[in-house]
């Protein structure tokens, strides 16, 4: 289940990117972080509006509270609840993203003496810098939420997580999954190629303003907790944009996905 992604790009970039128009008010409250998406929290969905694409903002839980938890993915479309909004044009929504993570099946030691952590894995697509997730949405009691559509994982997220992965389309299939039939939908609800994905290295959060990191030396891990002087620059860790504390060289840890040997145990 993926509830933690990140959106890296103004507001203005994704009405480029997806020829899209304002169809609401952009947020300008301090509580909005639209480059960090949890649940519950409101983020940048672009949809269908009187024809043509807009962007929206909405809360990313398509239920409003009305579960015990957000519901932030939704695999089985069949369930009438679901069916009846994946098979609206007008409900479906494509959800702009830059990289999404998947928390590793088990715990840590970073050896810091602290209870045992599980790491952040967070992926990216290649030919993708901004991506689109597919989704649907609706009005809820507490205004308009949307989630996100999983499918099978490819064989990059399986090993994180076997059970799903959310889906991602390709460029040519905004349209189709926008107006499209619900046939069309089922059958855009596939893995995104593995060899078209990337990972970085796992990654573990102390606080908001510290990262502890396993950097390979040899045959062994050195643990890093390094002091970031600005929380902002976490969501572009992995991106090899940012990474230049000098204890980390950004390809032994962030640019490339470590041969399965080398990933921690």
């Amino acid at each position: 289940m993926c509830n933690r992604a990140r959106m890296l790009g103004e507001a203005e970039t994704i009405i480029e990117h997806f020829n899209a128009g304002w169809i609401t008010e952009k947020p300008m409250d301090n509580r909005f972080d639209p480059v960090e998406l949890r649940p519950k929290g409101r983020a940048y969905v672009v949809r269908q509006h009187d024809g043509v694409r807009g962007l929206d903002v909405m809360a990313w839980d398509v239920l409003g509270g009305a579960a015990a938890w957000p519901m932030t993915n939704v695999r089985n479309l069949a369930p009438s609840q679901w069916k009846a909004l994946a098979s609206k044009p007008e409900q479906r929504c494509l959800v702009p993203l830059t990289e999404f993570c998947e928390w590793t099946p088990g715990t840590h030691d970073l050896d810091d003496g602290k209870k045992p952590l599980k790491g952040e894995m967070w992926f990216q697509v290649t030919d993708q810098p901004i991506f689109a997730v597919a989704g649907f949405w609706q009005h809820t009691k507490e205004g308009v939420g949307f989630t996100m559509v999983t499918c099978d994982p490819n064989e990059l997220v399986a090993p994180i997580h076997p059970k799903a992965m959310i889906t991602v389309l390709h460029p040519d299939d905004h349209e189709r999954w926008l107006t499209g039939s619900y046939d069309d939908v089922r059958a855009l609800q596939c893995p995104y190629p593995a060899d078209q994905m990337r990972s970085g290295g796992r990654c573990f959060l102390r606080a908001k303003r510290t990262l502890v990191c396993k950097k390979p030396v040899g045959p062994h891990y050195l643990s890093l907790c390094i002091a970031l002087p600005d929380y902002s620059i976490l969501p572009s860790i992995g991106l090899k944009s940012v990474v230049t504390h000098p204890a980390l060289e950004p390809h032994e840890v962030f640019s490339e996905r470590l041969p399965e040997s080398r990933l921690m145990n």
